[in-house]
């Protein structure tokens, strides 16, 4: 700490214990103020602005330095100087007391505390800038809340002194009126519950509606001023548009639907978007088809002298588009028309809040949503665009099956597929930047897959940071530094996907126009509400984040349809509580909620309880004795925090975690609930029972052997 806040702090410490040493605040209660009422009646008559002043310094001094009293010299003023003159002077004085404790809060702790929990507080921060008038005027509006913590907290985020002086004077207004009125009744008052008659209790009352009568007049002020450009129609053609036949834009069509709402659904490519075309559907089956080869392979595991299977890849990947074909039908437009949506296939723009023009025919919607998705990003490395490389959307189109793959990328769809052709014969060399694959996960985790995938043949390269590609006649390379040492590497491969994360795809349909906000990672800004800077245009799944998976995406569509459809009548906050998902590896890897470094980077206390898959009956007679659950859960308690799974079916077996995380279920009711013998789901009973053989109570099991001893006479 610098000396300059060493001696404020100091200073300011110095001040409060006189005041508590000396007793002042024996000069700061109701009695007091009574007893010398009439004394300070006349020398108020006698020296009015003098009396005022003396007043409002100690008023000041009383606020910035947060003793109590402030209350008390609040009906004082009121007693004092009347009505008007007591509202005046209170209001000024405690604003300014409120802004010198303020900035001296804001110069002790401000940038210690946004240095240290930076990370954990940029929602904060990002809420503050955009809506800090708002909160700090509502928190102001209700007695309840103590001016002094706010005047703390507030000084702990990035709000405008300028601001946060403003909206302290004219927020406490209402509440310095309501205590200086009751002050000039202050012969009639004998304590503070005296305040409370029937008219003071209604005023108490309307102060605590205001905020909510406040955020409704705000909302409407912000309103007229974003949508006063646009002509709103009398009559909308649908009561909701959706752009993007993707999980999200179905599971919203589908909704609005259902409760009788008219629906347009705009989808420019394919019904089903990423998940069913290019995306979960076609990935998920050619790691099946891969599985089944690596099984044949394994075939002395499993009593059987030798296997063999023939196949050619484009039968592999003519299996892939049959799978698709199978499960279109549940996202066509037929089986959607019949649900009472109107299907529109086409380009969509947005041309203003309330028009959407597609075909040429321009769509008046009250609500619009926009789930639009995402799409492979691809890095900007020298070459690249000499290679042709493949991405997750490209990659099914090939016939024939590469010599040698280059994967980049070390997450979950980099992951995958570099096994699944890993088990098909393909030489994969798979290079990541990170110290690890699957970087998400715990390091005991992802070394577990890293170590199987190294088994398997696949050459994997993590701290490779890939600089160049080259093309020497017919012969791909790329060149990679290794960041241990710093050499060069170079790596030969006939075909390259790129799977290094994805990108929202919010641009080319209106958007920009509009002025609708982005994040820095190029997703659109949403509130809790997943509403756009204009209220009644909505964005979910990819498009939005955070997350990017498709269970998340049809979650979040759920708000966006009842918030469209029912928001002025109830609004639902979205909830990501409890987010589940699962990388299709083998090992398999299925998460919910904290691991152990997400809970240490967040500094949450947590015990670990993990039980080994190997030693599982039904595992052991899959030949799949391999991974394990590791659940972290309150110390001493309990109730989970989080779950990894490692192992086969990892993917199923944590939704007993998920559901037990969502209704508030511990431990102890999961080794209480019958699991089937033999299953894989039996780990989840046994993971519970080694928690249970942790926290035995040992005091009581030696009063229960006396017990048993005396028993047995």
């Amino acid at each position: 700490m610098s000396k300059s806040k060493l001696l404020l702090l100091l200073f300011g410490a110095l001040l409060v214990a006189v005041f508590f040493y000396f007793d002042l605040g024996q000069y700061l209660n109701l009695e007091f103020f009574k007893s010398k009422q009439s004394v300070i009646d006349s020398y108020y008559r006698e020296h009015t602005l003098l009396t005022a002043g003396i007043f409002f310094i100690i008023y000041v001094a009383v606020a910035a330095l947060s003793l109590p009293g402030a209350a008390v010299m609040t009906l004082a003023s009121g007693a004092i100087f009347g009505l008007l003159w007591g509202t005046v002077i209170v209001s000024f004085a405690s604003t300014l007391g409120a802004t010198l404790a303020f900035l001296v809060a804001r110069f002790l702790l401000h940038d210690t505390v946004q240095n240290k929990f930076g990370d954990r507080l940029a929602t904060v921060n990002k809420g503050v800038e955009r809506d800090g008038a708002f909160y700090l005027f509502t928190l102001r509006l209700v007695p309840v809340f103590p001016f002094f913590m706010i005047n703390l907290l507030m000084s702990l985020t990035p709000i405008k002194i300028f601001t946060f002086i403003w909206v302290s004077q004219i927020g406490m207004l209402a509440g310095t009126l309501v205590y200086v009125n009751a002050g000039t009744q202050l012969a009639q008052i004998d304590s503070l519950n005296g305040i409370l008659s029937p008219g003071l209790i209604i005023s108490f009352v309307l102060l605590g509606i205001f905020p909510l009568l406040a955020k409704k007049l705000l909302g409407f002020i912000k309103a007229r001023r974003i949508y006063k450009p646009y002509k709103k129609p009398a009559h909308f053609d649908c009561n909701l548009a959706v752009i993007g036949a993707g999980s999200a834009g179905l599971v919203s069509a589908y909704i609005a639907a259902a409760v009788k709402a008219k629906v347009t659904l705009i989808e420019k490519h394919k019904m089903g978007g990423d998940c069913l075309n290019t995306g979960c559907v076609p990935s998920k089956a050619l790691i099946r088809s891969a599985k089944f080869l690596s099984h044949v392979r394994r075939a002395k595991e499993f009593g059987f002298r030798s296997a063999d299977a023939e196949f050619d890849f484009a039968d592999i990947m003519q299996r892939v588009r049959n799978v698709i074909a199978d499960i279109e039908p549940h996202d066509s437009i037929e089986r959607y028309t019949r649900l009472g949506v109107d299907c529109v296939q086409g380009e969509a723009e947005i041309l203003s809040p309330y028009e959407v023009r597609v075909n040429n025919k321009i769509i008046t919607a009250r609500n619009i949503i926009v789930a639009t998705g995402g799409r492979p990003f691809v890095p900007p490395i020298p070459g690249i665009e000499d290679m042709q490389a493949l991405t997750s959307d490209t990659l099914w189109e090939l016939q024939e099956q590469p010599r040698h793959l280059l994967v980049l990328g070390g997450g979950p769809i980099g992951c995958e597929l570099a096994q699944a052709f890993a088990r098909l014969g393909t030489k994969v060399t798979q290079v990541e930047m990170l110290p690890c694959i699957m970087s998400r996960e715990d390091p005991v985790v992802s070394d577990m897959v890293q170590q199987r995938f190294i088994a398997e043949g696949i050459n994997v390269l993590v701290k490779h940071k890939a600089k160049e590609f080259l093309l020497q006649g017919e012969q791909k390379l790329l060149l990679c530094e290794n960041l241990d040492t710093h050499q060069e590497v170079r790596i030969e491969f006939d075909q390259v996907l790129v799977a290094v994360g994805r990108a929202a795809n919010t641009k080319g349909f209106g958007l920009e126009a509009l002025g609708v906000r982005l994040n820095k990672n190029g997703t659109i800004e949403v509130n809790e509400y997943m509403q756009t800077v204009f209220p009644n245009i909505y964005a979910c799944g990819d498009v939005a984040g955070p997350y990017q998976f498709t269970h998340t995406a049809a979650h979040q569509a759920w708000y966006c349809a009842v918030n469209a459809l029912f928001g002025q009548v109830k609004k639902f906050k979205a909830d990501y509580s409890v987010i589940p998902w699962a990388t299709f590896t083998e090992p398999e890897v299925a998460r919910v909620g904290l691991n152990e470094m997400e809970a240490r980077e967040q500094g949450i206390d947590y015990e670990l309880t993990t039980y080994g898959i190997d030693d599982l009956d039904r595992a052991i007679a899959d030949s799949e004795a391999h991974g394990s659950v590791r659940v972290l859960t309150v110390p001493g308690k309990d109730k989970i925090l989080g779950v990894t799974i490692v192992g086969e079916h990892a993917g199923d077996l944590i939704a007993e975690y998920v559901a037990a995380m969502r209704h508030g279920i511990g431990l102890n009711k999961i080794l209480g609930t019958i699991h089937i013998y033999p299953t894989l789901a039996e780990a989840n009973k046994y993971v519970a029972g080694e928690w249970k053989r942790a926290h035995t109570p040992e005091k009581l099991l030696k009063w229960v052997k006396a017990y048993h001893n005396w028993m047995r006479g």
